[in-house]
């Protein structure tokens, strides 16, 4: 990647100047029960993104099983660092974050931050909440979008638990399969806690096939904000690691439309709204929020009663 030559991290000069129009931008979390397809969603976003030239950061929090792996062949990374060694770090500063940035070759506009191949929770040393916290706002400094791959155990992942409480919005993924379901009935009581600002979690039902009824889950979930249709290509990519790739197949045109969906009003200034069946448009990304939950508070007096 070349610092100089319109990477994530260099200013076009023309944007600068263009002040009355900024970029917009902000913190999204992707978070929802095991197997929901947070990782792909927050795969197609970034890639979906970066392909419309906007400069986005993914951070990818899962440290027990590592996407990185899954997401492209080896040579298509320009250069190999590890989340890890930022959160080992006493303060992460901006210049950190910017060195541990692994850079896709096949965009100018996409950077990563997760762990390696072989690396796990064990490899770094313990990490705490003002890490994380570090993180996120670095990331948000030096690029206007930061899409944050979030595990489901949030008890148990301090970057996950901060992502939701920082993220200026979080999509809340629920697969169509009762375990799915059942899981995030199992969290509600937690989230629907106001610290944790109900507000801004979207509900988002995945993996949808052509005999699924949107009415039927919706009796189960209550309004849904997004629904994401199952794709065969997607399903593939996943299995050959080729998760970066472009979709071209007829029959993703429904994924990719909903990407785009989410995408559109995540980022673009709009004087029309998008218009969906059953629900307003939504902004996504917008001003930042910054607070801290009790019950985050709770899971990082666990951790410090765990390591007494």
């Amino acid at each position: 990647m070349n610092f100089m030559n319109n990477s994530i991290f260099q200013r076009n000069k023309a944007c600068e100047r263009e002040e009355e129009s900024p970029e917009e931008g902000g913190v999204l979390a992707v978070w929802g029960s095991p197997s929901s397809g947070k990782t792909v969603v927050s795969v197609k976003l970034a890639e979906h993104l970066a392909r419309k030239k906007r400069n986005v950061i993914l951070i990818l929090a899962d440290m027990i099983t590592p996407p990185l792996p899954y997401l492209c062949v080896p040579s298509d990374m320009e250069q190999e660092r590890s989340l890890g060694s930022i959160l080992a770090a006493a303060h992460v500063t901006e210049n950190l974050v910017k060195k541990n940035c692994m850079f896709y070759r096949k965009s100018d506009h996409l950077s990563i931050i997760g762990m390696l191949k072989g690396e796990n929770v064990f490899t770094y040393p313990p990490y705490e909440k003002e890490q994380a916290e570090e993180l996120i706002r670095q990331a948000a400094q030096i690029a206007p979008y930061v899409i944050i791959d979030c595990t489901s155990n949030i008890a148990s992942d301090i970057l996950s638990a901060v992502a939701l409480m920082e993220a200026d919005t979080v999509l809340r993924l629920v697969g169509r399969d009762l375990k799915s379901i059942s899981y995030l009935s199992s969290q509600l009581p937690m989230l629907s806690d106001h610290k944790w600002d109900a507000d801004k979690q979207l509900k988002v039902v995945s993996n949808i096939r052509k005999q699924d009824t949107g009415s039927h889950m919706e009796q189960i979930l209550g309004k849904v904000a997004f629904q994401i249709p199952y794709s065969s290509e997607v399903e593939a990519q996943f299995l050959e690691g080729e998760l970066l790739g472009e979709l071209g197949l007829k029959e993703s045109r429904a994924f990719r439309r909903e990407i785009e969906i989410i995408s559109r009003e995540e980022y673009e200034k709009q004087s029309e709204p998008v218009l969906r069946s059953g629900g307003n448009r939504k902004i996504i990304f917008g001003c930042l929020k910054r607070s801290t939950g009790v019950y985050l508070q709770q899971i990082f007096h666990a951790y410090d009663r765990e390591r007494k």
